[in-house]
């Protein structure tokens, strides 16, 4: 499985989702973690940046509504914690299914 992080510079929260991420992941052999800096609303598209960050799974944000199209705007999460710079580690447990 692949977790891939976009983000874009300056993103206040690209440090709380790579780290619920890598706590998540916890050194799983099986589990490869990227972070992508993404440089440009262009590149955003390209990339499916919902928002920074967004956390893709195998490809897939699973965090996302259908029919969300990119934004170049920083993110926010909704989980039972409220509103987080992150999905929580339940969240992504989910997501990844484990």
């Amino acid at each position: 499985m692949e977790v891939r992080i976009l983000y874009f510079e300056d993103c206040p929260n690209v440090g709380l989702a790579e780290q619920r991420v890598r706590e998540v992941s916890d050194g799983d052999p099986e589990i490869r973690v990227v972070s992508q800096r993404v440089a440009d609303p262009g590149e955003a598209e390209a990339a499916g940046l919902h928002g920074s960050p967004t956390i893709l799974i195998d490809g897939v944000d699973p965090f996302v509504e259908p029919g969300t199209e990119t934004s170049w705007a920083c993110r926010v999460f909704v989980s039972a914690d409220g509103v987080q710079g992150a999905p929580s580690t339940e969240q992504l447990r989910e997501a990844m299914g484990l």
